[in-house]
């Protein structure tokens, strides 16, 4: 089984779960890094946004909660995660302002230029071939427009790096998949944190890829990392 497989396997297994999973698994850190990361957003969330990976929708419903003008569009390889999405969408009165799609991060069906700004939050380590990724990301989004990117990392201060790096390492896993019923699904995420590139690699494969104006932000002492980057403008 492929990775892409494996993956969109996985998030049909622990869909009914996920919103539970990801709120005691963070101690409910996640609710305000997905804040910070709609905030991020700045000028760009009054047009049309992307949440590429976006799951049960959260970072979408959280752009448009803090911006009543906002449009965004979410894609996900996962039909049960978007179903999810979908109720949770409907139950907040957003069905215009939020629309969903079945996506592949690699092969995005959308015309070149479409975006303002594209977001995907804890999803880019879940997809093969992310450089190809990160080239699609580009080309869909308008010159000048935003990426934001968060993802795990770890705590640079060396005693919490090692007391997190327990919690991480031999709590997370067992208490995950319990919580998701099954017997993989929060290995599989610690062996895709621990593979994922250093800070430095990753903004050089941003870098790339065509975006400039490169930052990093950390969040709860660098457990979790957001990155950002513009889409440089067309050569003169």
């Amino acid at each position: 089984m492929d990775k892409s497989s494996f993956v969109k396997r996985m998030f049909e297994d622990i869909a009914f779960s996920y919103d539970l999973q990801n709120s005691v698994l963070s101690l409910r850190r996640d609710i305000s890094w997905r804040r910070i990361l709609a905030r991020s957003l700045g000028a760009s969330y009054r047009g049309l946004i992307l949440d590429a990976a976006t799951g049960t929708s959260e970072v979408a419903i959280e752009i448009c909660r803090q911006n009543g003008s906002a449009k965004v569009v979410g894609v996900d390889i996962s039909p049960r995660m978007l179903g999810i999405a979908s109720e949770k969408i409907r139950a907040r009165q957003l069905d215009n302002r939020i629309h969903l799609g079945l996506g592949d991060g690699r092969t995005l069906p959308f015309k070149d230029g479409t975006f303002d700004a594209v977001s995907i939050a804890f999803g880019l380590r879940n997809i093969d071939e992310r450089k190809k990724a990160l080239a699609e990301f580009g080309r869909v989004l308008k010159p000048g427009g935003q990426l934001l990117i968060m993802e795990f990392g770890y705590p640079e201060d060396p005693l919490l790096r090692i007391i997190y790096g327990f919690y991480f390492h031999y709590v997370l896993p067992p208490l995950g998949n319990r919580l998701s019923r099954t017997d993989y699904a929060y290995s599989y995420l610690v062996e895709s944190v621990r593979s994922f590139p250093g800070k430095e690699a990753f903004l050089k494969e941003m870098g790339d890829a065509g975006f400039r104006h490169l930052g990093t932000r950390k969040l709860t002492f660098g457990i979790a990392v957001i990155y950002s980057g513009v889409k440089r403008e067309k050569d003169l």
